[in-house]
């Protein structure tokens, strides 16, 4: 490279292959070009450049993205970042009239720009496949809707629930994840361009038109902040953080829901390996991969706090450490989010296996105490009496159907015939308060959440 400026040697090569960044920042060319254009079009209707130059750098940019997308441009490592490459070759291909377009700007806007316009596209594209998995989730608790299930607490059968209602949590989850990325992008939504390096620009520039170009709300309001800042990209970090771990909840829920030992689904062929060894094995490993892959969203979050954490204004060379983590997260929960919509809308439920299993294991023994409570029995006191009454049906080796009248009266003797009447539809029908599990309420939140899904 010409030496130029106050240097007075080259950068050393090891020095030079550390702060390179172009093998990663060339993902964003369709937006530095973007903000090019619109740059040089500001640039002419201000009067700063002719609208020949301007004419002229555009169609030069236009030119290069069609190199950058047909793989003919040849991006080069000893320009440092995708910035400079872009401008290098436009200088080679129309002239010193290409050098005019980083008038008014420098490269700490230009890429705070370029990473603004990459995290919107970002995350409209996630709000869209959360979408599509809540859909596979509706969908599949639309088709089971009376199913009933035993719904957990330490991992260990609790209460029966609808399988619906199970679901419908995972579709709640992912909708205060949608709104968490709507805020994100709202925030996101603000144009740095025209900061400068760090304190604005003394050339007569028109920012609104600017942001109107490139689909910006509206303009940074202090050029220290808006070259510095990275609050965006943690942003979506944290939302993606979020996201990942209600993906991780549910696969671990589809993990465990297709084992022998649980037996509720079986995952399509499609969504699963086999072993190396053993010719009987179905492997969740597309489950697996999404839980085991919220860890590194997880490590970039930390990261990005790190890089942040001690940067004085404005600028700092640490910014360039922004863009690797959020690339990664960006790629991992769109991936994930889109090989886990079809492999939620293609399990098997066993219905049969989910059925007993809602009725087994004393999930009923809360009604019974209910019950007490409704003859004027105190709730702990009913707690106890419930719970001598499930030991002695552990140790008969009964189930609470089983155990008649004058059994329930050795226990309490307001135990009556009714007691027998206690059964899973029951116990639903029972928890109609809203939000509750009883068939009408999961109705309800069908319905609204196949309204919300719609927008209506």
């Amino acid at each position: 490279m010409t030496l130029r400026g106050r240097f007075g040697k080259e950068m050393d090569d090891r020095a030079k292959a550390y702060t390179v960044s172009v093998p990663f920042d060339q993902r964003l060319y369709k937006q530095d070009i973007a903000g090019s254009i619109a740059h040089a079009r500001m640039l002419a209707k201000q009067g700063i450049i002719s609208d020949k130059d301007a004419e002229l750098i555009i169609m030069g940019l236009v030119s290069i993205r069609e190199e950058i997308e047909q793989g003919r441009f040849k991006f080069k490592e000893e320009l440092e970042d995708i910035h400079m490459n872009i401008e290098s070759r436009l200088i080679e291909k129309i002239g010193d009239v290409g050098a005019k377009l980083h008038t008014a700007r420098s490269r700490n806007d230009q890429v705070a720009t370029d990473m603004r316009l990459f995290a919107k596209e970002a995350i409209s594209e996630t709000i869209t496949r959360l979408k599509v998995l809540q859909q596979a989730i509706l969908a599949l608790a639309g088709d089971n809707k009376r199913l009933v299930m035993p719904g957990y607490t330490h991992l260990q059968r609790a209460q029966p629930v609808l399988f619906a209602h199970h679901l419908l949590a995972y579709f709640e989850m992912f909708q205060r994840d949608v709104g968490r990325f709507q805020q994100c992008h709202e925030r996101t939504d603000v144009m740095p361009l025209g900061s400068g390096a760090l304190a604005g620009v003394p050339y007569p520039i028109d920012r609104d038109f600017l942001a109107k170009e490139l689909g910006f709300s509206k303009v940074s309001a202090n050029s220290l902040d808006a070259v510095s800042d990275r609050d965006f990209a943690i942003d979506y970090l944290a939302a993606a953080s979020l996201t990942m771990m209600h993906v991780s909840r549910l696969a671990e829920e589809i993990v465990l829901w297709s084992t022998a030992e649980f037996g509720f689904v079986e995952i399509d062929d499609a969504f699963a390996t086999g072993s190396s060894i053993m010719p009987q094995k179905k492997n969740p490993d597309v489950a697996e991969l999404a839980r085991g892959k919220t860890g590194r969203v997880y490590g970039h979050l930390v990261a990005a706090f790190t890089t942040m954490k001690a940067l004085p204004l404005s600028y700092n060379r640490d910014l360039q450490e922004d863009k690797e983590g959020l690339f990664d997260s960006v790629d991992t929960i769109l991936t994930t989010l889109e090989v886990l919509a079809p492999l939620v809308a293609s399990l098997h439920v066993k219905s049969d296996r989910i059925g007993r299993a809602a009725e087994a294991n004393y999930t009923l023994a809360t009604d019974i105490a209910d019950y007490l409570v409704k003859k004027g029995i105190p709730f702990r006191q009913a707690h106890t009496i419930v719970g001598n009454l499930v030991r002695y049906a552990i140790e008969s080796g009964k189930a609470l159907h089983d155990i008649e009248l004058i059994e329930y009266r050795r226990f309490c003797s307001d135990f009556e015939n009714d007691v027998k009447s206690i059964t899973v539809e029951s116990s639903l029908a029972a928890r109609n308060a809203p939000g509750g599990t009883a068939p009408e309420e999961v109705e309800k939140a069908l319905a609204a959440a196949r309204r919300m899904l719609h927008g209506t």
